[in-house]
């Protein structure tokens, strides 16, 4: 038996600022998306790689709520980058919140930053070298 994990689901409250955002702050593409209004909800997946080899965010917008709150058991997605600040700098170029500076990980040497995406949603951004992909 076979199992991966296939994405992980955000609600957003405006669908096409935060399909920008992870397109043009975080790199990824617009992998597909479906809209069904007769149970009112629109979905976009996204990723830097095809859904059959990769994890991909799924956003989703419900079209009769606009407010959500995030809640204290959230914690984060993590993103891998060969380089962290030119990730960061990207991500604040494109209107992103830096809320941790590229820097050590606490008592670690990895390094890594923290992001939000438009709806608030924390991002993890952590350096691998360029081999690791």
């Amino acid at each position: 038996m076979k199992t991966r994990i296939l994405h992980t689901m955000l609600r957003t409250t405006d669908l096409n600022r935060s399909i920008h955002f992870y397109e043009q702050a975080l790199g990824m593409s617009l992998l597909r998306s479906f809209e069904n209004t007769e149970h009112g909800y629109v979905l976009a997946y996204l990723g830097y790689d095809r859904e059959e080899d990769s994890c991909v965010i799924e956003l989703t917008y419900n079209l009769d709520k606009h407010e959500y709150t995030l809640g204290d058991a959230y914690g984060h997605i993590a993103v891998g980058t060969d380089n962290c600040q030119a990730l960061c700098d990207q991500v604040s170029a494109h209107g992103g919140r830096i809320t941790r500076a590229p820097g050590p990980l606490k008592g670690g040497h990895e390094i890594i930053a923290f992001v939000e995406d438009p709806d608030g949603y924390k991002i993890e951004i952590v350096e691998r070298p360029e081999n690791w992909f």
